[in-house]
């Protein structure tokens, strides 16, 4: 995978994101979902927190950061949604807009062989490439979230 289709499915994927949630209100952001799940911003908090993750990866080249990443997912998305539940919507739009601008910089910087060498990142989880790292962690990510975002934008319409 080069790095230009990398960049292009992120933008895409944000894209598709962002269109998302302008069609959400600040009120409705805050608001749980539906069946009582997560809000908009709690989604939000949660893609950035991934994001953010990614570029101290990235930086490093190796498999850092936070400890969360020990647990089972559903009990690693719990927690990080216990960190975020009480900030400000403010504070984590302007957030997620830090890291995804973070992490799209880091990956630009990476050339095409880096995108598919294993070792390119220290402790790498099984044979992935770091683009199939960055995919679940960002366009793959967002994908997986935006029928969420889409049900809110549509309760709010």
């Amino acid at each position: 995978m080069q790095t230009a289709q990398v960049l292009s499915l992120i933008d895409e994927g944000h894209a598709r994101l962002d269109a998302a949630l302008g069609r959400i209100s600040r009120e409705r952001m805050v608001a749980p979902g539906a069946d009582g799940g997560w809000s908009a911003k709690d989604i939000v908090a949660h893609l950035a927190w991934s994001e953010r993750e990614m570029v101290g990866v990235l930086r490093q080249r190796a498999m850092i950061g936070s400890e969360l990443w020990r647990l089972p997912q559903d009990e690693r998305n719990a927690a990080v949604y216990a960190e975020n539940r009480d900030r400000t919507l403010d504070d984590v739009l302007d957030e997620a807009q830090c890291a995804f601008a973070d992490v799209r910089a880091e990956i630009a910087r990476l050339s095409d062989a880096e995108m598919d060498d294993p070792a390119l990142i220290v402790n790498m989880p099984g044979v992935l490439t770091p683009w199939q790292l960055l995919a679940g962690n960002t366009w793959r990510h967002y994908e997986e979230h935006l029928p969420a975002l889409q049900a809110l934008a549509d309760i709010a319409g």
